[in-house]
């Protein structure tokens, strides 16, 4: 039989001849705490039984468990050899009534991946820590279900656990007797069922609201987290974005969120960034901030939560019937996030953030030659797995956004209303969602469908300015072009703004118009006979999703005037822009590094600011040509410790660039100022160095080795906990040592020891930029050995260790052509691995244009 893959043919057809009527699970937990016995996983009892009909009396079909054993399996009261009929994946189910009973009784797997269910000890009080994560396909690590997301039922779940402690699931519990009891769930899917056991820390609050007909709703909150985070714990804050967020959709929804409590759990060695399990939502615990940070993360972790909540509407209510139709659940997530934050929450700004970072990882993805139309192709899980990507979220929002303006807010919401009423816990597909939006505009969307998510590529709007003698516009157009591999052109509704400086030196916009640009050329008449601008915003206010392009006047203005622009949204797109030049290699990265320290330091915006930063390092490390590197890495350090003296003592500014600066330390008297910040003998006024600013500070001492074993050790003898022990592993991995390289390569790749986030961790301190030489000999190891980790490890870790160890620091024609003798070679090897490595090397193609461009530039 096939392994653990699932593929969507196999789907169907068991979606055709069963359906599920409810789900029994009992879990036993108290194997958590204590010893092991003997060498193998330590595992915990499952025991579920499904009630579930068959269309077709005598057929056959399949379950689905992954377990290390199987105890018994009894199928309608007869007893079945578990030895013949489970293969390790797959339960054979023959023989099938029209009503059928079956239960499985198995030993299940604790795991230390972040899939199934996760078992962490934390290093600071001993503690375990249970939680489950599922998405798309890991319930069958916990219990024997059918794991796809149109067989949905609804499940009720039995948990024992040690004394004491605190265990939670999708609904309300009562402990009796040593057992935790909950009530059942409404029909949702598998991968969305939680269960969550440990001493965690609680905190209670409640949601209270009166509907015009006089009904109340009231909805029971908790926030929870590890002890060893609970002094840091603002769930104060996370409650009011929680109530701000049930406010806004029950204001524009209009159906009562339908899964009783709305609990939120902060969890340690999370692989995601939240899941929205109904009932129980979890969210990696970095969301908990232990030191200073900026307001940057507080929106972040606000968007989160409120793409969470989205989703209780938006894929839990109703589900997609296959990963196909992903994004009618993510990329609605996503746009609600964002539109809900800003509409509802303090962070007012959002959607500055959504053009600057969401969008930059839409790009990106839509680039690569694995990009995807919106609504994918989804043959199997492996291919779901790999499909959480920016195609899905980032560009699936900014594709949601323009469909917003399209058919109008009101048109949008209404459809979404009829939506949830229409199927309410059912599953649906693209047709469904378009038809609800069609009755209600009034608009036909099959052809913008076809355009907007059943085709990929991202478009590029240039615009094309001519004026007169007296220096007005005689025309202005904007030209549309797409990549020869995807030549679709798209409609889009854009506003176009004439920027010009003020007597004070402002550059402001002093006319704007909207626009239908169809075609590859699309006239903007309205703006004829306007002043000539000294900037032109093609996409201003940020309407469409598109590469922005500029013409030669107004690339020379934002080179002297970038940081005069005086919208902070206009200020984002341009930045946007200008990095998307450099990444197109129609921008030298020099350039754009001088750009960054002409204009960063005025930038107001803090997570704009923080995205500059990360996009200088980027294009510093993989497209400034290699015998610039040395000269831009010295021009970087001294630009970033000026704005960290000149920035507002104790502000977000001076923190953001403290932690630029050290990640781009380069020169003794760089390493000599952190070594003084870290040991108090230097100061720099109003900057608080508290842990998580000094574990910043020693990774780059690490890297230069200025740090040795026993000076990290002494860290984490301060800082003793989850957070420092990652922090531990990240520096180790980063000293400049052939024999750390060699240690840190056998503990990720020959041995399955570390858990995820160590996996992670120590990936992140081996890759780094300034050890290039050090790391050369793995590039021929990494191709030797991918297929093997592919196969033998989870698909989490294998992702971590295909994208993190490939040899993009040796970026030169040599490893390019390595890595397409590798695809040569290995065409029949797994398509998700396949994919990983494609994108890699085009992302290496990608940096050595880039090299090119730059090296062109220094004459």
């Amino acid at each position: 039989m096939p392994g653990e893959n699932l593929s969507r043919d196999e789907a169907r057809e068991r979606a055709d001849l069963l359906s599920v009527d409810g789900y029994e699970v009992a879990l036993d937990l108290r194997s958590a705490v204590g010893e092991t016995d003997g060498d193998g996983p330590r595992t915990f009892r499952s025991v579920t039984t499904i009630r579930f009909r068959c269309a077709e009396p005598g057929a056959a079909s399949f379950a689905d468990l992954i377990a290390p054993s199987v105890t018994a399996v009894t199928l309608n009261g007869l007893d079945l050899d578990p030895a013949a009929v489970f293969d390790g994946a797959r339960i054979t189910l023959e023989d099938l009534l029209a009503e059928n009973e079956l239960t499985v009784d198995a030993q299940c797997a604790y795991s230390r991946t972040g899939e199934g269910m996760h078992r962490f000890v934390d290093p600071e009080d001993g503690e375990v820590y249970l939680y489950t994560q599922y998405e798309p396909a890991d319930a069958r690590r916990v219990f024997a279900n059918f794991e796809q997301p149109d067989l949905k039922a609804p499940y009720r779940f039995e948990v024992t656990a040690p004394e004491g402690w605190t265990v939670r699931s999708n609904g309300e519990g009562t402990l009796t007797d040593g057992t935790w009891r909950f009530a059942d769930t409404k029909p949702i899917s598998t991968y969305i069922t939680a269960v969550l056991a440990g001493p965690y820390h609680e905190v209670a609050d409640s949601y209270r609201r009166t509907f015009a007909d006089g009904t109340v709703l009231e909805i029971p909150l908790a926030a929870l987290c590890r002890k060893g985070l609970a002094r840091y714990f603002d769930a104060e804050d996370v409650f009011l974005v929680t109530k701000q967020g049930l406010d806004f959709f029950h204001d524009h929804f209009d159906y009562p969120y339908p899964f009783g409590k709305y609990d939120q759990a902060f969890v340690p060695e999370y692989n995601l960034g939240a899941m929205e399990n109904p009932g129980l939502v979890t969210f990696r615990e970095e969301y908990i901030f232990r030191g200073q940070v900026t307001s940057a993360s507080y929106e972040r972790r606000a968007n989160v939560i409120l793409h969470e909540m989205a989703h209780m509407w938006f894929g839990d209510l109703v589900t997609m019937t296959w990963w196909d139709d992903l994004w009618l659940k993510e990329s609605f997530a996503d746009f609600m996030g964002s539109f809900s934050m800003v509409e509802a929450t303090r962070f007012t700004d959002g959607w500055i953030t959504f053009a600057n970072n969401r969008k930059s990882w839409a790009y990106r993805a839509d680039q690569l030659p694995s990009t995807h139309p919106v609504t994918a192709d989804i043959r199997d899980l492996e291919d779901a797995k790999l499909n959480f990507d920016g195609i899905t979220y980032a560009k699936g929002a900014s594709v949601l956004k323009q469909l917003v303006a399209y058919v109008g807010r009101d048109a949008f919401l209404e459809g979404a209303r009829r939506y949830f009423k229409r199927h309410a816990y059912g599953n649906t597909r693209l047709g469904d969602l378009l038809a609800v939006l069609a009755e209600t505009s009034g608009r036909e969307l099959a052809g913008w469908s076809r355009a907007w998510l059943e085709t990929a590529g991202v478009n590029s709007l240039t615009p094309q300015l001519t004026c007169d003698a007296e220096d007005r516009i005689t025309e202005l157009a904007v030209v549309q072009d797409a990549a020869p591999s995807h030549p679709q052109l798209r409609p889009h509704r854009v506003a176009v703004g004439l920027y010009r400086r003020t007597a004070d030196g402002d550059l402001v916009r002093y006319a704007r118009a909207e626009a239908d640009v169809d075609g590859a050329r699309t006239v903007v008449k309205e703006l004829a006979g306007a002043e000539r601008p000294e900037l032109v915003l093609v996409n201003d206010d940020d309407l469409t999703y598109c590469k922005i392009r500029f013409d030669a006047g107004s690339l020379d203005t934002l080179r002297d005037h970038l940081g005069d622009l005086t919208d902070p949204l206009a200020r984002a797109l341009c930045w946007s822009a200008l990095w998307n030049l450099t990444r197109d290699a129609l921008m030298p990265a020099r350039d754009f590094i001088g750009l960054v320290f002409r204009h960063a330091g005025r930038e107001s915006d803090i997570g704009v600011l923080q995205m500059l930063h990360a996009w200088a390092r980027s294009a510093l490390t993989h497209y400034a040509a290699p015998a610039w590197r040395e000269e831009g890495a010295l021009l970087l350090a001294q630009g970033a410790l000026s704005e960290l003296r000149t920035a507002e003592p104790g502000s977000q500014h001076q923190l953001t660039w403290a932690r630029f600066f050290a990640a781009v330390a380069e020169s003794e008297s760089d390493l000599q100022l952190l070594r003084g910040l870290l040991a108090g003998t230097a100061k720099i006024d109003g900057l608080s160095v508290d842990q998580e600013l000094r574990w910043a500070f020693l990774e780059p001492l690490a890297a230069h080795g200025q740090a040795d074993e026993s000076v990290i050790d002494a860290e984490l003898a301060r800082d003793d906990t989850a957070s420092g022990k990652r922090h531990q592993v990240r520096c180790l991995a980063a000293r400049p040592s052939a024999a750390v390289k060699a240690q840190a390569w056998a503990q990720v790749v020959e041995s399955d020891s570390l858990s995820n986030a160590l996996v992670e961790a120590t990936i992140a301190g081996f890759a780094r930029p300034g050890q290039r030489e050090l790391l050369a000999p793995y590039a021929a190891k990494y191709f030797a050995a991918i297929e093997r980790v592919w196969t033998e490890r989870s698909i989490q870790i294998g992702m971590y260790v295909v994208r993190g160890l490939f040899p993009a620091l040796q970026d030169d024609r040599t490893t390019l052509e390595a890595t397409e003798s590798w695809l040569a070679a290995h065409r029949n090897a797994a398509p998700a691995l396949r994919r990983l490595v494609l994108e890699a090397a085009d992302d290496m193609a990608r940096s050595l244009r880039g090299q090119e461009c730059d090296a062109a530039a220094a004459g």
